[in-house]
């Protein structure tokens, strides 16, 4: 054993119950390097992160030293060009035969192939993967470093437990999930926290981890992520049993046990495996005398979106830990008791004792990095040391969890989704292909019409059959979440993600059997085709079919002078919908090109055509970020780089400068923040300033935006320059909790903003908004009266009677309303406004209540924001407006209003 590993871990950990007999110590190796011969440090050491750089080279010096027990899978590349790897290790029996028992994973994984029998033999051959992900969140600092020591420890250490671990599992690794994030955020520490102990007060991470997205990279449901993606990828390629997310939030070490509310369409062995291993590392971490171990009362198991969750998806099983950790690697103290009420925190007060807490934290803590090394180790340790004990009933309830969903969905309704031929935007059909291919989810094109109870389908429908492995996953997806099982419990993310209402595609649930008859030939891609015949004396009319991809093709003929048409009309028997695009001959080969690719529809234009037009110029296009709460922001530039959207990202600086109209038509000033004085003041002004620019030594920072100093915001003055943008004829489009700016700060009159009561509770439902004026340019694409929203956030609009043709959308309330999800006190939103369009001097505030870009998941809705762009010239005029409340009837002989107390009270 290394004495000075001994020596620096007991000084590093701040008392001696923070350690236990698993992780006090560390083996010698002739072959292998530890971590302090590659990086010059022990784990843990104070005030010293280690980027992804270090931790892949560790690694791969890992393998190199042990080719035979250690290897490294390659999966792909971040958004910035950095390597995402897998690393496998086991014994060198196992790992000799680790493509047989990749090859037996498969087989394991549906029945459809692998009767009970075959399965029995497969399962007595086989070692299950045991997979551990670090480094998903980058302010988590501690399970990168972490991971580096346990992978020495696993190939080196000799005691009892590491060697049954190696011979009865493969344990699979994802040092780091997010590395531009890992790479971003240490420079920061370096650069603004190393120096920091003052837990109460302390300046927040980097302004941006990834290129787009930061927390939320845990809520990627989608994928849009690619190291996610390729995580998935390899997922579905290896089917490891069981994958362990390792996270930091609480104190002292969280151990996940699937707590309600349940998915109840996953298999209930899931929720007996759990508790199983939560209740036995709580056990056994209790047992060492370390404190603070717990579980239940954190996180649920009702959203499918979470990363890790890819695993219980598909029959797996997904672990979780959240360890207590500084964001960084300072030794500080630590007020578990911040003086906040924590009575209805998630978990309840962390000092109080408990059925799920036997063992509570302590009120006051100092805490250090190898801390927090020492709590989350000893727990994977023991994690493994149960897995390694009962390696052949994790396959046995992996195999039998397969077999049960097949057997689900061919037993019990629903049987099937379909998704109907000929739907006028094939983009949106696309996008739901995509993502369910993306999940392993089989797909059938139907050769025939399909004629089941529900109704009749035209040839080519697709039709997502139940009775196969991942069946329930593609329920969880598509199906209406109406059986929440109790409104009074949280939930810790959305409660609703119906990705057919999301999307705004036609999804039919199939609850006659019949379905499963329907012949169909499998899918594996779904590509996009348009149409486009010759031009006619006027060019060419595209049709507005509602897709996105409208706006694509604006951006990509950017040189060309577009009109759209404001009213349907007919070309001979051709229905032009309002929106449509007319072309001029001019644009040749490259309308061609992007409307086949597109997968649009172009007709020949008539010389003349008897409807009113406008011109959609390109605007020139500005979305303002603050600096303390870019998260939401990313989803929106995401966007907008799908769909090839020019747009330049500003932040305090810009606006502060002045001039905006000069260089910008629409400013778009999206969800973000928790309140109007955080978009407008943001990150405080106090303590030490924080730069956000590269140097020589923090070369990641100042990437998407530079700053001298991101602490305060616009402020009064930003806000000032923001209402001269709009008189002076610009267009300022906010949506979620940005849209309570204009009202609170004046840039709009006679509009107020408030809250709902306090028993208000909307996670993320999926509610129904009313179209009150359906010929606005923002409303191009759309058809029905009314449409599926997502909530976004507890903004609620008033306006004055007088004023109700600013309305554009309400939210007609109540629950008959709420169409996916739950929402508790719907009454309190009834008639709401959802959209609300305000002329302002020469300009305009356009203001969404909804997020219409949330995340990779309301395509829906995402038209409305790209209409508001480039319609930015048009959103005025009365076409459509909603009606003024009547003027009474004030005639002198008239007979005056009143209630004189005769009146009936009861009305029919």
């Amino acid at each position: 054993m290394d004495p000075d590993f001994a020596k620096a871990v007991k000084e590093w950990t701040t008392r001696p119950e923070f350690s236990s007999p698993l992780v006090d110590h560390l083996p010698t190796s002739p072959n292998i390097p530890s971590p302090k011969q590659v990086l010059g440090d022990h784990i843990g050491v104070p005030n010293k992160l280690h980027n992804h750089g270090q931790i892949v080279d560790y690694f791969r010096k890992l393998a190199a030293a042990a080719p035979d027990r250690v290897r490294i899978l390659d999966l792909g590349t971040s958004n910035e060009g950095r390597p995402n790897i897998v690393v496998m290790m086991s014994s060198v029996a196992n790992m000799a035969r680790l493509e047989t028992y990749k090859a037996n994973l498969a087989l394991l994984s549906d029945p459809r192939r692998t009767d009970a029998e075959a399965a029995r033999r497969i399962i007595a051959d086989t070692k299950p993967i045991y997979h551990l992900t670090a480094g998903l969140h980058s302010a988590e600092t501690g399970p990168p470093e972490m991971i580096m020591e346990l992978a020495y420890r696993l190939l080196t250490e000799d005691s009892p437990l590491i060697q049954k671990i190696r011979d009865n599992l493969i344990v699979a690794i994802s040092p780091v999930l997010e590395a531009d994030g890992r790479d971003r955020y240490v420079d920061w520490y370096h650069q603004s926290l190393v120096d920091e102990t003052n837990d109460l007060d302390r300046p927040a991470g980097p302004p941006y981890w990834g290129k787009y997205i930061y927390h939320d990279n845990n809520r990627d449901i989608n994928f849009s992520d690619p190291s996610a993606r390729q995580l998935l990828k390899y997922y579905l390629e290896w089917h490891p049993p069981v994958m362990h997310e390792l996270h930091e939030s609480v104190p002292f070490l969280y151990t996940y046990s699937g707590q309600a509310p349940q998915n109840p369409d996953l298999d209930p062995i899931l929720y007996g495996e759990l508790p199983f291993y939560s209740n036995f590392e709580m056990s056994q971490l209790t047992k060492y005398g370390m404190p603070g171990v717990w579980t239940h009362g954190f996180v649920d198991a009702w959203s499918p979106g979470y990363v890790g969750f890819m695993a219980s998806n598909h029959n797996g099983m997904l672990r979780m830990y959240e360890t207590f950790g500084n964001g960084g690697a300072t030794t500080m103290l630590r007020h578990v008791d911040n003086g906040v009420d924590q009575g209805s925190a998630r978990g309840g007060n962390q000092l109080q004792r408990d059925w799920f807490r036997p063992n509570p934290a302590y009120r006051n803590v100092m805490w250090s990095m190898r801390n927090n090394t020492n709590y989350m180790q000893t727990g994977v340790l023991t994690a493994l040391q149960l897995a390694s004990n009962f390696p052949a009933i994790i396959l046995e309830n992996y195999y039998q969890k397969n077999a049960n969903g097949v057997k689900a969905g061919a037993t019990r309704a629903p049987f099937a989704y379909v998704i109907p031929g000929g739907q006028a935007d094939q983009n949106r059909v696309k996008f739901v292909v995509d993502q369910l291919l993306m999940q392993g989810i089989e797909i059938g094109r139907a050769s025939g019409a399909v004629k089941v109870k529900e109704g009749e389908y035209p040839a080519g429908s697709l039709v997502v059959k139940l009775d196969q492995p991942y069946g329930r996953l593609a329920k969880t997806l598509l199906k209406v979440q109406d059986n929440f099982p109790n409104e009074n419990l949280t939930t810790y993310d959305d409660a609703a993600w119906t990705m057919g209402l999301m999307t705004g595609t036609k999804v039919v649930e199939i609850a006659d059997k019949a379905v499963l008859g329907v012949p169909t030939t499998r899918v594996d891609r779904m590509e996009l085709t348009g149409s486009i015949g010759p031009a006619g004396p006027g060019g060419h009319v595209v049709l507005d079919n509602g897709s996105v991809n409208l706006a694509v093709l604006r951006y990509r003929l950017k040189n060309i002078s577009i009109q759209v048409v404001e009213k349907a009309f007919k070309i001979g028997d051709i229905n032009v919908p309002a929106g449509s695009y007319v072309v001029p001959a001019n644009a040749g080969d490259a309308l061609r090109a992007a409307v086949q690719q597109l997968g649009l529809t172009a007709i020949a234009a008539p010389a003349r055509m008897d409807v009113a037009t406008h011109a959609i110029p390109i605007p020139r296009t500005a979305v303002y970020s603050t600096w303390g709460a870019t998260e939401k922001v990313g989803w929106v530039r995401y966007a907008f780089d799908q769909f090839e959207t020019p747009y330049e990202l500003i932040y305090k600086e810009q606006v502060r400068k002045g001039g905006l109209r000069a260089r910008y038509d629409v400013i778009v000033l999206p969800h973000q923040g928790r309140s109007p004085n955080d978009i407008v003041f943001d990150i405080p002004v106090k303590g030490k300033p924080l730069p956000y620019r590269p140097d020589a030594r923090f070369t990641t920072l100042g990437a998407y935006g530079r700053s001298d100093d991101i602490r305060g915001g616009m402020g009064l003055e930003g806000l000032a320059e923001l209402r001269k943008f709009v008189e002076e004829g610009g267009t300022l489009i906010t949506t979620g909790n940005a849209s309570a700016v204009p009202a609170s700060f004046g840039l709009v009159d006679n509009i107020g903003v408030s809250s709902p009561g306090g028993g208000f509770y909307a996670p993320g439902p999926i509610v129904k908004a009313k179209l009150l004026q359906p010929a606005s340019p923002i409303f191009y694409g759309y058809t029905d009266e009314t449409m599926p929203v997502r909530w976004a956030s507890s903004l609620l609009f008033q306006v004055r009677p007088v004023d109700r043709q600013q309305v554009l959308m309400e939210f007609p309330g109540g629950q008959t309303s709420v169409i996916s999800g739950f929402m508790k006190g719907a009454d309190e939103v009834r008639n709401r406004p959802a959209i609300i369009n305000v002329t302002r001097g020469q300009g305009r505030v356009l203001m969404f209540a909804t997020a219409p870009i949330w995340r990779w998941q309301t395509l829906g809705e995402y038209r409305m924001i790209f209409n508001a762009m480039l319609n930015w010239k048009a959103l005025g005029g009365t076409t459509g407006e909603s009606q003024r409340r009547p003027e009474p009837d004030v005639r002198p002989e008239a007979i005056p209003e009143q209630d004189d107390g005769l009146k009936p009270t009861r009305r029919p």
